[in-house]
């Protein structure tokens, strides 16, 4: 019975983060784990600083983690038994409880909104709102992007967080419910906040990042297959799609960031990534797709689309294939009965 609870409590999320987006609230669960990993570093950190150790580099490892298994650990332990709390207390408030958990891990809508302002800021206020618009989404420098930069910029994260932030949480939870989507935010959350190759993170984020390569595995490759779909239902050029993917989806430093990436770059027939500046470093990097057409500002609002029928599409299969599954289940423990 708590299954099918926590299946329809998956579904409720799915739905209110299309029709409402996720809620900026201080309390957000995802905020917490962020305020958890900042509070876990600085520890982290200050015991680095007065280690003396020939192998710093090694101790940092070993401080990564330390810092991914205990977040990792704290944000699944703790949503978990307050789900179990909520369900013995009544079904009811458990289903109650897990949905809104589930619409806190989704961002299907709001990745929409924030890329639509992307687009919206270059056709009202010009490239300098544009370029501070598209730094909210990206991690990348923007204030010396061109037009096309930030447009291209905005795309490239559209196509990245239909995995990151739709599929893959969305994915977890179908199979463990919220306690497994929160498992795979955490780790997601980690990577985007110390996931970097850099002289501070280089070291210490290597065992997150390498968690969140794992764990997007499957995801981001059923992502792309999803979009590819969604290209075609669409009536954008799916069949180029499939090429660009079978040609790039290896192109990116990430084993998963390109699977997606090369789909949307094909389907709306443009050429994305390409050399890119981190915390002012320049980075070196493969172009995505053929450009058949030049970057527009249209292809924010396109990629939006391609995004949104990827995760409607994936949600109905799956929900499908869920309740298919708990039928067999039931059927089996019938029979065994009988």
């Amino acid at each position: 019975m708590w299954i099918l609870y926590s299946t329809a409590a998956v579904f409720v999320g799915f739905v209110l983060d299309l029709l409402f987006g996720d809620p900026s609230v201080w309390w957000h669960p995802v905020c917490l784990i962020g305020n958890l990993i900042s509070r876990t570093e600085k520890f982290l950190r200050v015991r680095t600083a007065a280690k003396d150790t020939s192998d710093m580099a090694g101790y940092e490892r070993l401080c990564g983690v330390f810092l991914t298994i205990s977040v990792v650990i704290i944000s699944m332990f703790v949503p978990l038994v307050l789900l179990i709390f909520a369900y013995l207390l009544h079904p009811i408030v458990g289903f109650i409880l897990e949905s809104l958990c589930c619409w806190f891990l989704l961002a299907a809508k709001c990745l929409y909104t924030e890329s639509m302002k992307v687009c919206a800021a270059l056709e009202k206020d010009g490239l300098e709102a544009g370029r501070y618009a598209v730094s909210m989404i990206v991690g990348r420098n923007t204030e010396n992007l061109t037009e096309e930069g930030v447009v291209k910029a905005a795309v490239e994260t559209v196509a990245e967080n239909t995995s990151d932030g739709v599929i893959a949480p969305l994915f977890y939870m179908l199979i463990g419910g919220a306690p497994l989507g929160f498992f795979y935010k955490s780790i997601n959350t980690l990577d985007s906040m110390t996931g970097y190759k850099n002289d501070k993170y280089i070291n210490f984020g290597r065992f997150s990042a390498k968690s969140d390569d794992v764990v997007n595995f499957i995801p981001a490759r059923i992502s792309a297959f999803f979009m590819i779909l969604a290209a075609f239902l669409l009536r954008f050029n799916y069949k180029n799609a499939v090429k660009i993917f079978i040609r790039d989806r290896k192109k990116h430093a990430s084993p998963n960031s390109a699977n997606t990436e090369s789909v949307m770059a094909g389907a709306l027939e443009i050429q994305l990534a390409g050399n890119a500046v981190y915390f002012d470093k320049l980075y070196e990097k493969p172009f995505i797709g053929d450009a058949i057409r030049p970057v527009e500002r249209s292809d924010i609002e396109k990629s939006g689309r391609i995004m949104i029928c990827t995760s409607i599409l994936f949600a109905a299969v799956g929900f499908v294939l869920k309740g298919l599954i708990l039928l067999c289940i039931n059927m089996a423990e019938t029979f065994i009965v009988m």
